[in-house]
């Protein structure tokens, strides 16, 4: 019995300093990899043309009518269109429009009050620099073809309206065009513009009104369609 004991605490003793001899191995861990990270598109896209419609408000009025009893007061229109954007560099894209547009003025005169509000059919050739991304300004000239003119004359007791429609489309005026873009999501972008005639808008020479030059405050959305 004393055999077996003893024998047994010396298997015990040899297997403990085996164990500290021969030192384990460490255990190594599996990591799953990271996921991937994707970047997200900036709104304002230069890489690739994208075409669509723009509508909003127009805010109108005369500047220099060289007449000094013919003051001119602002008068509300509207405006909507095609727009496009062909992309030049990562910064830089030229910018075309199609829009039709209404402007004009309200005038005080001695015989009462006149407003004259006058369609266009305008076509702005600018250039859009990407300043950061989602924030676009703009700057150009725009060629302006006159369609139709209204006036009205209100003196207290009496209302007239005179309608003229230009069917040559040879009343044509160059203007210039300054603005901003400000990109709400990647399709939709709010608008402000503001355009002046570089022209004198000049009337007949029978005509009591006196020429004139429109500009216009533009706010409106642009919807683009890659």
């Amino acid at each position: 019995m004393k055999k077996l004991l003893f024998m047994a605490l010396c298997l015990f003793i040899a297997g403990e300093v085996s164990a500290q001899y021969y030192p384990q191995r460490p255990r190594r861990v599996m990591r799953r990899p990271p996921p991937p990270r994707y970047e997200r598109r900036p709104y304002n896209d230069f890489y690739r043309p994208s075409f669509g419609v723009a509508v909003g408000a127009n805010f109108s009025n005369t500047v220099d009518s060289y007449n000094a009893d013919f003051s001119t007061s602002t008068i509300a229109g509207w405006h909507v269109g095609l727009t496009a954007n062909f992309p030049v560099s990562r910064s830089f894209a030229f910018a075309p429009e199609l829009l039709f547009s209404q402007k004009g003025y309200k005038a005080e005169t001695t015989d009462g009050t006149f407003k004259q509000r006058t369609n266009y059919i305008d076509i702005p050739l600018l250039a859009k620099f990407r300043v950061v991304p989602g924030f676009n300004f703009l700057i150009g000239p725009q060629l302006t073809f006159q369609t139709s003119t209204r006036n009205i004359y209100e003196d207290g007791f009496n209302r007239i309206v005179e309608t003229e429609y230009d069917n040559n489309g040879d009343k044509s005026i160059i203007a210039g065009v300054i603005g901003v873009g400000i990109d709400l999501t990647r399709n939709v972008e709010l608008r402000a513009r503001y355009n002046i005639d570089l022209d004198r808008n000049r009337t007949n020479g029978a005509s009591l009104l006196p020429d004139y030059r429109n500009q216009v405050f533009q706010l409106g959305l642009g919807f683009k369609f890659d």
